[in-house]
């Protein structure tokens, strides 16, 4: 089976019949290479994202926004780093969304997400994003009081309203040319353990552990609901969820550029024609370069 049919298996084209039970974290669709051969399969698939970002860049029209979310040690920054280790860095804007500052708590909570996103010709990756604010904040109320805002607008319907701006969000960037995928790595609470093991032996990844990954483990049940909630809300055509299996990196990563790579090819990218006129320039600079040798 090819990486693409693959990475269409984890796309939510039917997000009220989602439930995040069903995904296994660990499935690699009957996958099974050395890590020889998945090292090769990413090279191809880094390659082809490379041309398919110099395309994007000379064509001018298309942006592309990448939303990666996930919990602790899924793999985020690692997927980032390898999916998108052949592609320009002059093409590509990289944000990670902290704690919001007393700046941002005083806009409404897209302020700082449109401040963010790529403009055409560029790809602008998420490092979390606005589902914080239906994610994190959701299961930690604290955090929602601390916005400030009027009673009549924080009750109970507050989630559902955030849905609504959410979709129209997507919506607007979808229709105004930029195209829109959301990753949800999909990592165990077993494999997540392990990996918060392994980073307290390495003194290299000591400084990535933080008490307070333990304590968010605890609350695992209530982030999964409202992952569950959030794709089932937000996941449409125009901008669609992948849930994308994270107990095995290698795997991961494959999935994540191929349909990357898929997506941005259905935009029918082109390098601009030069003809006409233009050409004919061209044609008198060949002419005078050529006079010089």
């Amino acid at each position: 089976m090819k990486l693409e049919e693959i990475a269409k298996q984890f796309r939510i084209d039917k997000p009220g019949k989602f439930r995040l039970a069903d995904c296994d974290p660990a499935e690699c669709c009957g996958l099974s290479i050395d890590k020889d051969d998945a090292k090769a399969m990413l090279k191809e698939g880094v390659e082809r994202l490379a041309a398919l970002q110099e395309k994007l860049y000379a064509h001018n029209k298309w942006s592309v926004l990448i939303i990666f979310q996930a919990m602790d040690a899924a793999g985020k920054d690692s997927v980032i780093k390898y999916v998108m280790s052949g592609v320009n860095p002059q093409g590509v804007q990289v944000h990670s969304f902290k704690v919001p500052s007393e700046e941002e708590l005083d806009h409404d909570f897209l302020w700082r997400i449109a401040k963010a996103l790529p403009e055409r010709g560029r790809i602008g990756i998420f490092n979390r994003s606005h589902y914080e604010e239906v994610l994190t904040v959701r299961v930690h109320p604290e955090y929602l009081a601390r916005q400030r805002l009027p009673e009549v607008v924080s009750g109970k319907n507050i989630w559902q309203h955030r849905f609504d701006d959410i979709r129209g969000f997507e919506r607007h960037l979808a229709r105004n040319g930029t195209l829109v995928l959301k990753f949800f790595l999909n990592v165990s609470l077993e494999e997540q353990r392990k990996r918060f093991l392994e980073r307290i032996d390495e003194p290299a990844k000591r400084w990535k552990f933080s008490m307070g990954d333990v304590a968010e483990r605890k609350l695992w049940p209530e982030y999964m609901a409202a992952y569950e909630d959030l794709i089932r809300e937000t996941s449409r055509d125009e901008a669609p969820w992948y849930v994308v299996p994270a107990d095995k990196k290698w795997f991961t990563r494959l999935v994540v550029a191929a349909a990357v790579a898929q997506a941005m090819e259905g935009l029918d990218l082109a390098y601009p024609k030069v003809e006409g006129k233009a050409l004919a320039k061209l044609q008198l600079a060949r002419t005078a370069l050529e006079a010089e040798g």
